[in-house]
């Protein structure tokens, strides 16, 4: 009997195992796909902008980008049940939804608010307006999640 519980739990883990690398994958790509979006919407390249000119704003941005990305994935994980495909389909599709999501935000913050996304990342000062659109995103992260989880 104890065998069969050992034969089990091999499964149960296994099964877990590539469940997670399965959702991780599918997580990464968003993320890779939201850093991008923001790369678009700021002037040159975003990983140089962080790294040379170690611009706070850029930083905040990519990573208010990451997490709402990161909030849309985990509801859709958890509203799946248990069913990885299903988990999986969420995630894609709804973590895809909430990029476009973030990168129209951020183009009508820039456009239609008036907020300078370009000349903000360029600043070497945290700007508020920069904390007002990652709030922004990391907003639309959590309303895009809950959408997944109503």
């Amino acid at each position: 009997m104890s065998l069969a519980l050992d034969d089990d739990l091999g499964q149960i883990l296994a099964e877990g195992v590539g469940a997670i690398f399965a959702y991780a994958a599918v997580g990464l790509a968003l993320f890779v796909l939201g850093f991008y979006i923001v790369d678009w919407t700021t002037p040159g390249r975003l990983i140089s902008i962080i790294r040379r000119d170690r611009s706070p704003n850029a930083t905040f941005l990519a990573c208010a980008a990451t997490v709402g990305i990161g909030l849309i994935v985990a509801v859709s994980i958890f509203s799946a049940g248990g069913d990885l495909l299903e988990g999986l389909i969420r995630v894609a599709v709804f973590g895809g939804v909430g990029v476009i999501a973030q990168g129209l935000a951020v183009l009508i913050f820039d456009r239609i608010v008036g907020v300078d996304v370009r000349g903000c990342v360029a600043e070497s000062k945290l700007e508020p307006a920069v904390i007002l659109l990652g709030v922004a995103n990391v907003a639309i992260g959590l309303v895009t999640a809950m959408a997944v989880y109503g």
